[in-house]
């Protein structure tokens, strides 16, 4: 294919000119193609779909993210993620931050979570949602998330990416969770962000109900909730399960996006499977078949539900044959939920990493991550190169052919998409930066406010309440089970150093001591006092 003989190309140029793989697409749609000239504007770009789903951890698949099969990768049944893994790169080492809001503001911004302060998740104006601590007094973050327009209080102002993806002439499609902003600021309706449609998008992060039956929450005995998931009426009353009703919509908006000859984006950001955990009826019974307890069958139902709606875009693309000019990226916001609300053992489900959602562990923050570019990303690879949420935002936009795009944030992420094309790799390196100065409200390994930093092999963990440090050398041990602080005097003086000068650049929040009534030191600062 025509993308393929561009890699060469690209290969040569990336080393003199830096240009980005999707600016030489264009190019080539340009140069010595004349059936290109007669297709409608638009349409030699690709569309976009980024799948993201919530509290996926990244052992619930049959697609295996380490060097070999665990028990969960037989327990559960994603045939679709099976499928877009042997047409594309599978990435092994791909992070997000412990809890869903940073992420997804990280996401939409370009930002790292220090620098953009949406640091625990979000819900009501002007209300943080930190539990108690005996010890400290957490910071005024942006509670309430992110804006579209300057001066609203408690908010980070950020370019879009939407809005930039809807200026270089795409069709932007919100369907599922939003989460961006506060209930009654502007962040909480997507479309203010720049997209053109918004399916049961809004404030809250969960749904109140999975099922039709109960109108996803829209019922009276849920009235004064603000979890009820908005504008899917035409399903209430019916059964079936929110993941279908998205699903649905998200193939309409498609449609309308391909029956107009111009290439969409869409943001299909499922609920699931956040809790409530509650049974898909389409795949439950044959997961308590297995001998798992009821929490966890449906826990499993409602992964594979999740996984049929993969599957049935990819059909959707194929049959409108689109499928060979459309990306997809799979992703997850934070590790699975393991510390509550589960069947089982606490912190066991996402072994063997250690911990899960909210943690600073593994668990907590790597997740499955699939990338498939036709012609681009060559099929049934693996990528164990790390990267980062923000890096979605300067690659989403690389892909699509916008480079020259302004905004009134600074950008911390890096464009992956040298890693797609394996024309070239970012430097072995790279520090990739976490913070937490929040009581997210459960206890566990990893869990509390943090400032944590990985590079190369190295990971270090700063933990705010007792100025602990947990070092780790995550190619050794994947599970964080031998803390190197006490061992390694220069790799901790080293590493300590690197996330306190990131801490000092971004003017990162801290807690504040309720004895003195001063923020907690950073990292170095602590060490030294050690």
């Amino acid at each position: 294919m025509k993308n393929y003989l561009i890699l060469s190309v690209y290969t040569i140029f990336n080393n003199y000119f830096k240009l980005p793989v999707a600016t030489l697409i264009l190019i080539s749609g340009m140069v010595g193609c004349k059936e290109n000239n007669d297709r409608p504007p638009g349409q030699d770009k690709p569309n976009i779909i980024l799948f993201l789903v919530d509290d996926m951890g990244w052992q619930d698949t049959s697609v295996p993210f380490w060097t070999r099969r665990t028990p969960f990768n037989d327990r559960y049944h994603t045939p679709n993620m099976e499928r877009l893994a042997r047409q594309g790169m599978k990435f092994t080492q791909a992070y997000a931050t412990p809890v869903c809001s940073p992420t997804r503001i990280s996401l939409m911004t370009g930002m790292n979570a220090a620098r953009h302060r949406v640091t625990n998740w979000t819900l009501r104006k002007n209300t943080s949602n930190d539990r108690k601590n005996p010890r400290l007094d957490f910071p005024a973050w942006h509670v309430n998330g992110m804006s579209p327009e300057p001066g609203i209080e408690r908010t980070v102002y950020a370019t879009a990416l939407p809005a930039l993806l809807q200026e270089a002439g795409y069709f932007t499609i919100h369907c599922g969770k939003a989460h961006f902003g506060a209930m009654e600021t502007p962040g909480a309706n997507p479309e203010t962000l720049g997209f053109e449609v918004n399916i049961a998008g809004h404030a809250a992060g969960a749904p109140k109900s999975y099922r039709g039956t109960e109108n996803f929450g829209n019922i009276k005995a849920y009235e004064g909730t603000p979890w009820a998931v908005p504008g899917l009426d035409k399903y209430h009353g019916k059964d079936i399960f929110l993941t279908e009703a998205l699903t649905q919509e998200a193939k309409l908006a498609m449609d309308s996006a391909i029956n107009k000859n111009q290439p969409f984006f869409l943001y299909m950001a499922h609920y699931a499977v956040h809790t409530p955990i509650q049974s898909d009826p389409r795949y439950w019974q044959k997961y308590l078949n297995t001998g798992l307890d009821s929490i966890e069958a449906s826990y499993a139902s409602m992964v594979e539900g999740m996984d049929k709606s993969l599957g049935d875009l990819m059909d959707f693309i194929e049959e409108k044959k689109v499928d060979e000019n459309t990306i997809i990226l799979f992703m997850s916001d934070n590790g699975g939920l393991s510390a509550a609300a589960r069947g089982g053992e606490p912190h066991t489900h996402n072994r063997p990493l250690s911990s899960g959602k909210g943690s600073s562990h593994e668990g907590g923050i790597r997740e499955p991550m699939i990338v498939r570019w036709p012609g681009l990303v060559k099929p049934n690879t693996v990528n164990d190169h790390y990267l980062i949420i923000e890096d979605f935002f300067p690659t989403i936009l690389e892909m699509a052919g916008s480079t020259r795009y302004e905004t009134v944030q600074q950008i911390d992420g890096i464009s992956f998409v040298p890693l797609l094309t394996e024309a070239a790799m970012p430097s072995e390196d790279r520090p990739l930066f976490w913070h937490f100065p929040n009581e997210w409200g459960h206890d566990g390994p990893g869990i509390g406010a943090f400032s944590a930093v990985r590079k190369g092999d190295w990971k270090l963990i700063y933990f705010h309440a007792d100025g602990r440090f947990e070092l780790f050398n995550l190619t050794e041990d994947i599970g964080e089970t031998h803390n190197l602080a006490a061992e390694n005097d220069e790799k901790l003086r080293e590493m300590s150093t690197l996330l306190t000068r990131y801490l000092n650049e971004v003017d990162a929040q801290m807690p504040v001591d309720k004895e003195t009534g001063k923020p907690l030191d950073y990292p170095e600062d602590a060490r030294l006092k050690m």
